[in-house]
């Protein structure tokens, strides 16, 4: 019997999402916003910050959950995020099918068109094993709407990429893709593979090559590559616990996962450094890297576990993800209480009566933070 997924129901809309499946005459697949032969996409990439969100599901059933996918990516661009990563690190792609890749990215760019904005971009980690399959999951990502492909390095066989190995990879799979890509380095997930500044720089190079994003945290690496790549190639901190480095030292942004937890608080973090505003972004970094250790330790267990108790959705990962217990629950909300109040603050109207006064002998950096905000409004 085959293993229990929503695959045989793969639907948007009531359609089911088909590489052959046309209604009308038309394809069910979004047209491509992308002008073939390395031209440029009509959904650009600008500065600022953008999140990996997390693939849902059904807590019952395993089953991707379509409508909170679609709720969550509102939630974060009405925080003004400047795009949405699908099938990164914290959306689980490693757990989905292609048919289910395709039907989160569909799901996504519907979620963001029918709610008008059109001009957000949306990035699809299209990372596998082969040149071949990464080079067919990027036409997949391209026909369910994505406008751009992030590509981790294979890994599995580790000890015999030599020399130029991952070079050609990246290389041959830009050739190929109907869409742009960005470089993803991350060790921790590519079986400890670190991109060095000089193999990032020579990518760079290629023109569909167009980012990278830079989740090893190396913030000197960072600094070489946004010095020494193209103008408006996009390099990009990979977590916003080092927002503030990264956009010291040239980067463009970040791609961090935390923006799922308090998008208004990264955003601000980015608008605060970029407006100037050193200082306070400085007290707001030192909010956000505690915040975003407690992401990193957990992961996406810890991420959707704070969704669950403070936005009441989020789910679990899908199995063998393990649940937390109750009391990991607890913890892990008490751990993100002071980034949360600070995304409460933002939300509200930044005014005197909106500062969490009372809550200052645990939090007195939250609170000289909220005041400093209240002073510049």
């Amino acid at each position: 019997m085959p293993p229990h997924t929503n695959e045989s129901d793969m639907s948007l809309s009531g359609l089911s999402i088909h590489e052959s499946d046309e209604v009308n005459g038309t394809s069910l697949y979004s047209d491509s916003q992308y002008i073939g032969g390395f031209g440029t996409p009509t959904r650009p990439l600008v500065p600022g910050t953008y999140a990996p969100t997390p693939a849902f599901f059904n807590p019952t059933t395993d089953d991707l959950d379509i409508e909170v996918i679609r709720k969550h990516t509102i939630r974060l661009v009405e925080a003004g995020l400047q795009g949405i990563v699908t099938q990164g690190s914290n959306g689980e792609a490693v757990h989905l099918s292609h048919s289910e890749r395709r039907l989160v990215t569909a799901a996504t760019r519907e979620a963001l068109d029918s709610a008008g904005y059109i001009h957000i971009p949306v990035i699809v980690g299209c990372g596998a094993q082969s040149t071949r399959e990464t080079i067919e999951l990027c036409h997949d990502a391209m026909l369910s709407g994505g406008d751009y492909a992030l590509i981790l390095p294979p890994c599995y066989y580790r000890p015999l990429y030599t020399g130029e190995s991952q070079v050609d990879f990246f290389r041959d799979v830009a050739d190929e893709s109907p869409i742009p890509i960005l470089i993803y380095n991350f060790p921790g997930a590519a079986g400890g593979i670190d991109l060095d500044s000089d193999v990032v720089t020579k990518l760079s190079r290629h023109p569909n090559i167009v980012g990278c994003k830079l989740t090893c945290g190396n913030t000197g690496k960072l600094a070489r590559v946004a010095s020494a790549a193209p103008a408006g190639f996009m390099t990009m901190g990979g977590s916003a616990d080092f927002t503030l480095q990264t956009l010291v030292v040239g980067g463009k942004g970040i791609i961090g996962g935390l923006a799922n937890i308090a998008p208004m608080v990264c955003v601000e973090l980015y608008n605060l450094y970029t407006n100037g505003k050193k200082g306070m972004a400085e007290k707001m970094q030192a909010v956000v890297a505690r915040g975003d250790w407690v992401a990193i330790k957990g992961g996406v267990v810890s991420t959707k576990s704070c969704l669950n108790s403070y936005f009441n959705y989020g789910g679990f990962g899908r199995k063998p993800l393990p649940r937390p217990t109750s009391q990991q629950v607890k913890d892990v909300k008490t751990e993100f209480e002071e980034l949360l109040l600070l995304e409460e603050f933002l939300l509200g109207n930044r005014k005197e009566e909106d500062v969490h006064s009372g809550r200052g002998k645990e939090f007195p950096q939250l609170l000289e933070l909220e005041r400093m905000l209240v002073e510049d409004a």
